[in-house]
């Protein structure tokens, strides 16, 4: 999802639909595409009135795939008009094709693709030209890869602040990622996931004028790290030095302390400071609030408030300090917020009925 001016534009994954949540919801975009596995319509980026889609496209929905494709429209403040090629990918898979976009503080347009099942330089092999596969590229303006190495991402972001780029990375039997992102990063796959070895140090033969470091955190058992945002915002000003996180798995939002120089996260649990969580340490200290049915992304909005969109729930939540809700609290724990529904699409996943509601839930945060 993401905001254009203080509307809400959702994606639906499989029907290749957009909505519009403006009191109420209404589609203002439909395409055909591919929705097999991990394709479908599948990242967003707003710029000013230009709106920015990728998806794999299709003559029709389910169709074969025709590329994974990134377009640009004008939206008019009622629908999308002006449908522009902006890029064309070649290389196309059920799974690994990444999707996220993000807009830096130049307003660049930032893509992250997956490896799409491909084995060549880009995947730090000795062999195999480059094909647009496991990189972060700027495609609005196009500019060389910013990253390579990357296995498979659902969340980049920018950090208000400093401008620089951080992302999730999806790893395959073990050891997610939080990253990083600085310019002409290699994040090292398919040689390394996790915190590296001296030994996958030695083997990774890299990519000419890219340089791997390890990621700022790592789990070791996999969670499916999806979305991430900073929020820079006076209803959130106690956190305005952290970044969160969604994980598909097991529900949870997290919330990391950032360093002074915000380029790596401080942790108060000895089990932490190594910059890993291992199979059975204790995640308490980072876990904010959980319950988040299968949460693809998480966006600050105009309002200054955080957003998330689940997938398994067709829901849109909006999380509120505890000081803006009206409800009644009785724990007196500050580490206390309401989550509102903020609304809800009947599947996102699949296009169908479209209605609203509201309800309340509290949840233990961090």
């Amino acid at each position: 999802m993401a905001f254009i001016g203080n509307d809400i534009l959702v994606l639906h994954k499989n029907s290749g639909q957009v909505s519009l949540i403006r009191d109420g919801v209404r589609t203002v975009l439909d395409e055909n595409v591919t929705n097999e596995g991990e394709q479908g319509m599948l990242g967003i980026a707003t710029v000013g009135n230009k709106v920015y889609l990728y998806f794999t496209e299709s003559t029709r929905d389910g169709g074969p795939p025709l590329g994974k494709r990134v377009y640009s429209y004008d939206w008019t403040g009622q629908e999308l008009v002006n449908r522009t090629l902006v890029r064309d990918f070649p290389q196309t898979q059920r799974y690994h094709n990444g999707g996220d976009m993000t807009v830096d503080l130049d307003g660049t347009v930032y893509l992250v693709l997956g490896d799409a099942g491909r084995y060549g330089k880009l995947q730090n092999k000795p062999v195999g030209e480059p094909d647009d596969t496991s990189v972060i590229l700027p495609i609005a303006p196009p500019g060389p890869y910013y990253a390579v190495g990357v296995r498979n991402s659902f969340g980049i972001t920018v950090d208000p602040i400093t401008g620089k780029l951080w992302d999730t990375e999806n790893g395959d039997d073990n050891f997610d990622e939080i990253n990083l992102v600085e310019r002409n990063f290699n994040s090292g796959w398919i040689a390394i996931m996790g915190p590296a070895s001296e030994s996958q140090l030695a083997e990774l033969p890299g990519y000419p004028g890219y340089v791997y470091s390890d990621p700022e955190f790592s789990w070791e058992q996999v969670v499916a790290p999806t979305g991430l945002t900073f929020i820079d915002s006076e209803p959130f000003e106690r956190y305005r030095n952290s970044l969160f996180v969604l994980d598909f798995i097991y529900e949870n939002l997290y919330r990391f302390e950032l360093n002074e120089n915000r380029d790596g996260f401080v942790f108060n649990s000895p089990e932490l400071l190594d910059n890993v969580v291992n199979t059975d340490e204790s995640m308490d200290e980072i876990i904010f609030g959980t319950g988040f049915r299968g949460a693809t992304d998480i966006v600050a909005g105009p309002d200054g408030l955080l957003y998330i969109v689940s997938l398994s729930d067709g829901t849109i939540y909006r999380i509120l300090p505890k000081t803006m809700t009206t409800s009644d609290i009785t724990d007196t724990d500050s580490t206390y917020i309401q989550y509102i529904v903020y609304s809800i699409i009947a599947a996102i996943a699949v296009a169908s009925a479209i209605y609203l509601r509201k309800r309340s839930m509290v949840a233990r945060t961090g």
